[in-house]
């Protein structure tokens, strides 16, 4: 089978991929991990993952903790944090035993490391959040549509 014009129209698509798409790709690309950063922040907030604003900062662009890299030319994007409590607060831990200092405002610790009093915390499992787990689910789906159309757009002006 012989298509007419095929090897044209790829010698096209390669010259238009070399000059244009690898720029107009790596600008959605950085929009599209801008959009997942901002996800994971929406997702540490909607299922209340316990957070000292810590790990909310640390998926933003430019956060001494944030991973953000973007090599344009091979279409990669690599998003993360740096901080090690990150995994726990997604996938779950245990908690050990230990003591913990501070003190009893009401029904509310207060916690104060400078305390003689406090409390003792027993070793017990507690349940991850799974922010990244949604927000991965969610971008996923936002990716597949964007590239899509983003192809589509491409194609529609550049031929």
């Amino acid at each position: 089978m012989k298509i007419r014009g095929l090897k044209q129209f790829m010698k096209q698509v390669e010259k238009a991929a070399d000059r244009d798409l690898k720029k107009e790709f790596g600008l959605w690309l950085e929009g599209m991990g801008m959009d997942f950063l901002a996800l994971i922040q929406d997702e540490i907030i909607r299922t209340e993952t316990v957070d000292t604003r810590r790990l909310l900062n640390s998926f933003s662009r430019g956060d001494s903790e944030s991973v953000w890299s973007i090599n344009s030319g091979g279409l990669t994007l690599e998003i993360g944090t740096n901080l090690k409590y990150a995994g726990y607060a997604n996938d779950g831990h245990f908690q050990r035993k230990r003591f913990v200092p501070g003190y009893w405002r009401g029904d509310r610790f207060v916690y104060d490391p400078g305390a003689n009093t406090g409390m003792m915390l027993r070793e017990k499992w507690v349940e991850g959040s799974h922010y990244w787990d949604n927000a991965l689910v969610i971008f996923e789906r936002i990716f597949e549509r964007s590239l899509e159309r983003r192809l589509q757009q491409w194609l529609d002006t550049t031929f």
